[in-house]
């Protein structure tokens, strides 16, 4: 339990002059006023977790704004000098549309600057991929991006990036949390720019990461006889608004419809709810003018352009959206289908997926002989096993269920750019063989099995909330149910733990993979199970994954039926509503 005098204690030192006159008056206000928010801006530290560092823009150690910005972009600094010793320390850093980002990444370059490091900032937002790109293109140690995703306008972050362009992962995250932790004053931040130290980066790098994405094309023949297909997209007043379409041109595509009210640049996410491509109301405006354009495909990519969310024209006419594990088999089964006709498939590739995507793509990649490899959420993990793969065998494509691909290895993050350019190739290869994409995912389900998964969020904001999720895991963990929806639990997977238990003989099996707080019942009955903590925002998530055979797509609509009620016992007998 917290100390609100000690939370009092700490947020009475911003008030001193190492602090700017707006952020002095934000802690007064707090000080002489709401408790419970003085509480929520101070009784923690923001720290790195799957995302990165990420919170709500404000005055406060649990908020984003240039101190605590400061302190983790400090603290960055601290642990290259100590692992690039002896050698210039070279940085990239981009930002999206969100406000306060410009302001954030010309205040990291100031710091890094400061600190004696070359620094190459981008003219104006960018793709968070594109920065991954930059980090290894132009050989730096390090990267930052600033972004918040697709959450809420009041949010920024902060993502670190490592020399391979992917983000950090252990042992340098726990490395630079401790640097950071070890600072215990603004006035050790080195606010004090080099200017000379600091390069911009403009359209030269945009064409290098563009021209990247075209080595991804497989059909070009076949694009060119589809290049009228309708594709609409929207960037959601993000930063996909220029090179998403010169991505699709360039792969040939010509009947690129915009969204104009949403090609606006605007971190305050004027025309949607939120601007998160997972949700159906991000896609309402693409998604009429589709319709009234007869489009045959929509794509949506979040602020910063690594994700990608997208609704295909179904048979009767309507539009349907795709979850991401749809999103994902379809790119795997093309692009593996596609390797095997040109006969590109030499033994030694591999594709990745997470632990809470849809086991799906591990089917379909059985089939075509290739090793799928899952790892944990968040493609720092795509990273890291690509770089211990790299020289031996070749990464050709993955993706998990929270709407993010990556195509091949250009870049070492998740790709909305070479995604949206791979989709729409894959609906054109579709439409050759005189399907749409909505008719060739039935046909993956007949072959390898209908699957259907569904994320539950269940969310608990500030301290109590926090404590209220580290209680539900704990009973989980320490008292597992026996049976979910009258089936039962055969195999528990503990990832904290690294443990895996076959509740049927009481063996265990150790799991080869770092810790992490998170959970899978498997059920007797095919059902997964997944549960963990979000590592960015205040809620628990549940993934549920239910399956059954397909023998032909007259069937598919029966058995939706049936999985979908599967589901929703499932949510019912735990309890998440």
């Amino acid at each position: 339990m917290f100390n609100i005098e000690e939370i009092r204690q700490k947020a009475r030192k911003w008030l001193t002059d190492e602090f700017n006159e707006a952020t002095r008056l934000e802690v007064q206000e707090m000080l002489e006023g709401d408790e419970n928010k003085l509480i929520d801006a101070f009784y923690q530290d923001l720290e790195f977790g799957t995302g990165g560092l990420r919170g709500i823009m404000g005055a406060g150690t649990n908020r984003m704004n240039i101190y605590t910005l400061g302190m983790a972009t400090q603290g960055l600094a601290n642990y290259l000098k100590k692992n690039f010793r002896d050698r210039v320390i070279r940085v990239a850093i981009a930002h999206d549309c969100r406000n306060n980002s410009r302001y954030f990444a010309e205040t990291a370059a100031d710091i890094f600057s400061a600190n004696g490091f070359e620094v190459l900032l981008f003219e104006s937002l960018r793709p968070t991929p594109e920065l991954s790109f930059a980090i290894r293109h132009y050989k730096c140690q390090s990267g930052v991006v600033i972004t918040a995703s697709h959450n809420p306008p009041e949010y920024n972050g902060y993502k670190a990036y490592w020399d391979d362009g992917g983000q950090v992962v252990p042992p340098h995250d726990k490395g630079i949390i401790e640097e950071v932790r070890k600072i215990k004053s603004v006035k050790e931040i080195r606010f004090n720019a080099d200017r000379s130290k600091i390069k911009i980066l403009g359209k030269e790098t945009d064409e290098l990461f563009l021209d990247e994405i075209l080595k991804l094309r497989l059909s070009p023949d076949i694009i060119d006889k589809h290049a009228s297909m309708g594709i609409v997209y929207t960037p959601i007043h993000g930063t996909g608004v220029r090179l998403v379409p010169e991505a699709l041109r360039k792969f040939g595509f010509r009947n690129i419809i915009n969204v104009p009210e949403q090609d606006v640049v605007d971190g305050n996410f004027p025309t949607v709810k939120s601007p998160n491509p997972e949700e159906r109301d991000a896609l309402n405006m693409a998604i009429e003018k589709a319709i009234s354009t007869g489009a045959e495909l929509v794509m949506a990519t979040d602020p910063d352009a690594d994700r990608v969310g997208i609704a295909v024209k179904t048979p009767d006419g309507k539009y349907e959206l795709l979850n991401g594990n749809q999103t994902a088999a379809f790119l795997m089964y093309y692009t593996l289908s596609r390797y095997k006709e040109k006969g590109l498939l030499k033994g030694n590739e591999y594709v990745i997926k997470t632990i809470v995507t849809s086991d799906l793509l591990d089917r379909i990649a059985e089939a075509f002989g290739v090793e799928c490899f899952n790892v944990l959420t968040g493609f720092k993990y795509f990273a890291e096993l690509i770089r211990k793969m790299e020289g031996t065998r070749k990464y050709i494509g993955g993706g998990e269920e929270s709407y993010g691909y990556l195509p091949g290895d250009y870049v070492r993050d998740k790709d909305a750019i070479g995604s949206c350019a791979m989709i729409a190739e894959t609906a054109a290869w579709a439409k050759e063989k005189g399907m749409t994409l909505y008719e060739m995912l039935i046909d993956i389900y007949c072959r390898y099995g209908l699957y259907l998964e569904k994320l539950v969020n269940i969310i608990r904001k500030g301290k109590e909330g926090a404590d209220e999720i580290k209680t539900m895991m704990h009973n989980y963990r320490n008292h597992p149910p026996n049976e979910i929806n009258n089936s039962r639990v055969i195999r528990i997977d503990d990832y904290e733990k690294l443990l895996s238990l076959d509740t049927r003989t009481g063996k265990t099996r150790n799991l080869e993979l770092v810790r992490s707080d998170v959970l899978q019942f498997f059920l007797e009955d095919g059902s997964k199970i997944s549960v963990r903590p979000s590592g960015t925002e205040p809620k628990i998530k549940f993934y549920l994954s239910v399956r059954t055979n397909l023998a032909s797509p007259s069937e598919f609509n029966e058995k939706t039926q049936l999985l979908n009620k599967r589901i929703e016992n499932i949510i019912n007998n735990l309890n998440l509503r």
